[in-house]
């Protein structure tokens, strides 16, 4: 629903003053200073014991991507306009944290899931596969790697490749904004995770099923252990064709990001073979891990009808696979695992095709990506079926229980309306916005 909004959110964001000072800011060089300075980009200053509160400041999460058309998939960053006035609240959202919601580095991600990043995946390639061409891919994933402090791809360690979508390096397809977005967020993503990981971006020739699929299937020819998708569209009939043709690849762990509207399912995140991957909300709190989390819970403004959330809930089409055993879905449920996703807590991104450099992204596109970057540290794709051993292994996850006390607006911090069951509220053990938990290192993987 938000996605029909997208032209006017932008143009309401960019007629702010605090978007101007990221666009004036966010020109300058990229350095880690970017990351733990100025303040489009930085953590606040700690503040006292953080009391829950409603959202008060300007919240707009804008789609990067258009509504899908049939047979078409939409990309799934939410790119978070409003984040430079909340910051400037200065105040925590939750209670327990020690500083309010920033853009997240990859030093923050790696801490919050206790990943060893620097020691793993040397040996791994991660797929990326979007549509159509970001022309600045390139340099601006050297962007955020020199700020996060990651080893450069250059010609002693050649970890970046774009192809398009028969696995050439060209002709590439028709350049568009707002697929770069979702692919600066995705190699940003993968690089934060595994930065001694391989990445190939295969770029699809359009946003149609057909043509990410192709795409998906290119990947493995070119030796991808782990695939990584951040994008989805509904369930229309006739899914099984496609999760049959394109997403069942034994040997390769592939990530499908569950959709950002809200309680219900989208292609192909539920195709059996894949990992469905929800989304929560990622806090610093005073806890002796130094993180908190809840699930991404259902925001929803009713003055423009409008909802975001993470994608939940029951197949109308894919059968359940073998590994997966909850009782209120006889058909595949959506998701499995989880990761930060909330643009209420977003990751820092560098996107300078369009955007106009550091921006804050959620949305479970974002979950995907780290999703995809722990099974490459974990390198164990080869050798197992990724989802019958995330199920195995459920107990070296971290369960989240809980609803965002912030921005929720549903009874039990769901993403959406199903009688308040596991299928859309967050609970102890397995629920359909965070699947079984989020990574607590690579154990699940």
């Amino acid at each position: 629903m938000l996605r029909t909004l997208k032209a006017a959110a932008a143009l309401a964001v960019t007629v702010t003053a605090a978007a101007a000072t990221v666009a004036t800011a966010a020109t300058a060089a990229p350095t880690s200073a970017h990351l733990a300075g100025p303040a489009h980009l930085a953590g606040p200053a700690a503040v006292g014991a953080a009391t829950a509160s409603p959202v008060t400041a300007p919240y707009t999460p804008v789609p990067a991507c258009g509504m899908p058309q049939p047979g078409t998939a939409a990309c799934l960053a939410l790119i978070d306009g409003g984040f430079p006035a909340r910051l400037m609240t200065a105040r925590a959202a939750q209670p327990g944290a020690t500083t309010a919601p920033a853009p997240y580095t990859a030093a923050d991600l790696q801490s919050a899931y206790r990943l060893p990043s620097a020691l793993l995946g040397a040996r791994q390639t991660i797929a990326i596969v979007d549509a159509y061409d970001d022309p600045h891919a390139a340099a601006d994933l050297a962007a955020y790697r020199q700020a996060n402090g990651l080893p450069a791809c250059d010609a002693t360690f050649p970890c970046f490749t774009k192809v398009n979508q028969a696995g050439a390096a060209g002709p590439l397809p028709p350049a568009n904004t707002d697929w770069a977005a979702e692919e600066s967020t995705d190699v940003d993503m993968a690089s934060a995770i595994c930065p001694n990981c391989k990445i190939v971006l295969v770029e699809a020739d359009s946003n149609t099923l057909a043509n990410l699929g192709a795409a998906e299937n290119e990947a493995v020819k070119l030796g991808a252990s782990v695939i990584a998708n951040s994008y989805g569209g509904p369930e229309q009939g006739g899914e099984a064709i496609l999760c049959r043709d394109y997403y069942q690849h034994p040997g390769v762990a592939i990530t499908v990001a569950s959709g950002d509207d809200g309680f219900g399912v989208e292609i192909p995140a539920a195709c059996g073979s894949v990992i469905a991957v929800g989304g929560t909300a990622l806090y610093r709190s005073a806890t002796a891990r130094g993180w908190s989390q809840n699930a991404w819970s259902l925001e929803l403004d009713l003055a423009t009808i409008t909802s975001v959330g993470p994608g939940s809930g029951c197949s109308a089409y894919i059968p359940k696979p073998a590994w997966q055993h909850d009782p209120l879905c006889g058909n595949r449920t959506v998701a499995d695992t989880s990761a930060v996703a909330d643009p209420f807590t977003p990751v820092a991104v560098y996107d300078s095709y369009g955007e106009p450099g550091w921006i804050a992204i959620g949305g479970t596109s974002v979950a995907a990506q780290i999703i995809g970057g722990v099974y490459a540290l974990a390198g164990n794709a080869a050798t197992i079926k990724p989802g019958a051993y995330l199920y195995a292994h459920a107990s070296q996850l971290s369960d989240v229980t809980t609803g965002s006390p912030v921005t929720s607006q549903i009874a039990g911090g769901g993403n959406g309306f199903c009688g308040g069951s596991y299928l859309c509220t967050p609970g102890p053990g397995y629920d359909g916005p965070t699947g079984l938990g989020t990574p607590d290192g690579i154990g699940a993987f």
